[in-house]
């Protein structure tokens, strides 16, 4: 069992940044592939950034490459999402998930989500 819980969204200006915390809890973290995703108003959930747990592997959206860095420390059992230069474009709901098999194909968990708002 893990249970995630995302921090730092807040209302901010077109190119200023933010970074988000995802807190978890429980053992398989370290051996999870952690992830972001976002869902705006009115649209799907879309994937934003992941970070396997395995090699250090991290993969982006295209809508988020060079602006947006994945990070996580296993040993405080949490992942950041760094986002510079936002867009209003990036306004949405943004939730952290992990996949204990660590295949990053099946997410399993997930947080319960953090606002974040880029104002033009």
């Amino acid at each position: 069992q893990l249970q995630l819980v995302e921090s730092g969204g807040a209302l901010v200006q077109a190119g200023g940044s933010l970074r988000l915390s995802c807190a978890a809890s429980g053992r398989s973290f370290s051996m999870s592939t952690m992830a972001w995703f976002r869902q705006a108003v009115g649209k799907e959930r879309e994937f934003v950034a992941a970070f396997s747990w395995f090699g250090g592997i991290t993969v982006y959206a295209d809508s988020v490459k060079g602006r947006f860095t994945i990070s996580r420390d296993n040993n405080k059992s949490t992942v950041y999402l760094q986002m510079n230069t936002l867009k209003p474009e990036d306004t949405a709901v943004y939730y952290c998930a992990a996949d204990p098999n660590g295949t990053g194909e099946e997410y399993s968990y997930w947080g319960q989500g953090t606002q974040v708002t880029v104002s033009s």
